[in-house]
């Protein structure tokens, strides 16, 4: 079983961020957030940011600007129809039906094109749209977590990611591939063991 990270990977760029600035011209309210949401994504960049304060951030910003949880299906039709030619091609021809793919964007924006990934096999962030919550936060080592509840200890064969924030994952793949700028590098296992070893990230 190959498992596929999505932003950056399959995706050219952050989907969650791009679906934000989409949504900007029905949410005027979400102005107020850009700035923070660009100084967040750039920490996000250079690993500064917890995972505890990516969620705190999340959760404020789904309670302050999510004002009509029922539209929002339409509005993610609109995006697609409009985004989905940043999905990487080569990458997704790599997917096949039994494939996983495990991504800190909420799954309600990730299942919006899930007939274009060959997989129906998602795992994202899940939010309750209704209250206007996080319920769990795909990121980190919360990816794992995720994962062996419903695969249990499985390895996996081949893991394909753009981030050493995914290092949880790289540690329980039999092999595993950076995605940078579209094209896919082999990562050797030495190079996994020193990345986690060295990184002294707390997320």
């Amino acid at each position: 079983m190959k498992v596929f990270d999505f932003d950056s990977t399959i995706y050219r760029g952050e989907s969650p961020v791009d679906f934000t600035f989409f949504m900007i011209r029905h949410n005027k309210k979400i102005i107020r957030y850009v700035p923070t949401i660009l100084v967040t994504l750039a920490g996000y960049k250079m690993h500064l940011i917890k995972k505890e304060r990516l969620e705190s951030l999340s959760n404020e910003f789904i309670e302050n600007v999510l004002d009509d949880p029922d539209s929002l299906s339409g509005f993610v039709e609109q995006f697609w129809a409009t985004h989905a030619h940043k999905l990487n091609r080569d990458i997704v021809k790599l997917i096949e039906k039994g494939d996983v793919i495990i991504t800190a964007s909420p799954s309600f924006l990730i299942n919006g094109v899930s007939d274009l990934l060959n997989t129906r096999h998602i795992l994202g962030t899940e939010i309750d749209l209704k209250e206007k919550k996080l319920v769990w936060y795909n990121f980190g080592d919360n990816k794992v977590e995720r994962y062996r509840s419903i695969y249990g200890y499985r390895r996996i064969d081949a893991f394909y990611t753009d981030s050493f924030y995914d290092e949880y994952l790289m540690d329980i793949s039999n092999e595993v591939y950076i995605v940078r700028h579209g094209h896919v590098h082999r990562l050797p296992k030495r190079k996994v063991r020193t990345a986690h070893a060295g990184s002294g990230w707390s997320i």
